[in-house]
């Protein structure tokens, strides 16, 4: 089977200002996520400013620029919290960074503020890029776009492409680009997942917001299938509509859960926090093969499931760590073989 390339939080009403930016920093310098986060700027940084240099810099390109950002397979969680008073909405998401990515190559062309992108379909990468060196003050160009991410199906495809998109500029013209920048940016074009940040965050899809930083998912991997067709983001937002305050009330306690089972790595825990949003979410989106990939992670021991809440993606949990995982992951994808002919492994970013 195919192989997909391969603690900390924030109260749910304190600002995005005031995340531990210690902590993301931190994460941010880990051999994992340094290569992609080199020209990000967190909120809490010294500066005040919304771009800064990275040394001395008059703006002109020195060179061309590349970005990287990683996908991320579904969410852990998906809902909505019972307080109103979040800034940005209560409809909320815990991310599952996976080792799949977007590339973004930028070209810069001087005298021009336009980008022309490739493939040319990628319309809301050419909106970001475009707002972006506005932004910036600094030339257009030409950017190119390839990802391992399909699109449509849940693993934040789209996302990843913005962020690669934001990255590869700021590479390119060697700034430090604020992340509440190209959230902005985002927000604009459509909801997010929070991909931008380096690991596990709690986040406010619709309005491009942080709410927590939660930490390193630990070493999984995920036996994926897609159950066909593709998920529009803006639409599914649209319909989704609310939740009841029973649920509301079950997201909430599932979300403090997710705060302690991240940091402390409990890979029980988190499985079954990411099959009780899969189950929750049935009725909203029903996943065909649910109740099959329910059994088979039980008949196998797996951790349980995770689904790709708007989209077509669902997967089985399995512990890299674990010292019987070689024979658990080749008894999930016996088992997941039997009615899907093509399941993929995904690992998670470590």
């Amino acid at each position: 089977m195919p192989i997909q390339n391969p603690t900390h939080f924030v109260g749910l009403a304190e600002s995005r200002a005031s995340v531990r930016t210690t902590e993301l920093l931190k994460a941010a310098a880990d051999k994992a996520w340094s290569p992609y986060t080199k020209y990000q700027k967190f909120d809490g940084e010294d500066s005040v400013k919304i771009v800064v240099e990275d040394g001395k810099h008059s703006g002109i390109n020195s060179g061309e620029g590349d970005g990287l950002c990683c996908g991320t397979f579904g969410e852990l969680l998906q809902g909505q919290l019972p307080i109103r008073s979040l800034s940005g909405g209560s409809h909320f998401l815990v991310t599952m960074p996976i080792a799949v990515f977007a590339r973004a190559h930028f070209v810069p062309i001087a005298g021009t503020r336009s980008v022309t992108v490739y493939p040319p379909h990628k319309v809301k990468a050419k909106r970001l890029a475009e707002n972006l060196v506005v932004a910036l003050g600094v030339s257009g160009g030409t950017l190119f776009l390839q990802s391992e991410l399909p699109e449509g199906k849940g693993l934040a495809s789209s996302s990843a492409d913005l962020v690669a998109t934001a990255r590869s500029i700021a590479c390119c013209f060697k700034y430090r680009v604020r992340t509440s920048l190209i959230e902005k940016l985002m927000a604009e074009i459509e909801p997010s997942d929070g991909v931008m940040y380096p690991g596990v965050v709690a986040y406010q899809q619709q309005s491009c917001g942080l709410l927590s930083f939660l930490g390193q998912m630990p070493p999984l991997a995920i036996v994926g299938i897609d159950e066909g067709g593709t998920v529009n983001t803006v639409d599914y937002d649209q319909r989704r509509g609310e939740i009841s305050n029973s649920q509301k009330g079950q997201y909430h306690e599932l979300l403090a859960r997710a705060r302690i089972a991240v940091p402390q790595g409990d890979t029980a825990a988190l499985g079954r926090i990411a099959t009780a949003s899969a189950l929750l979410h049935q009725e909203r989106a029903p996943k065909e093969h649910l109740h099959s990939m329910l059994k088979a992670s039980e008949k196998t021991g797996a951790l349980g499931v995770i689904v790709a809440h708007s989209g077509t993606m669902i997967g089985i949990l399995v512990d890299r760590i674990a010292p019987d995982f070689p024979r658990k992951l080749r008894s999930v994808l016996d088992h997941v073989t039997s009615f899907d002919s093509s399941p993929k492994i995904y690992l998670t970013m470590n």
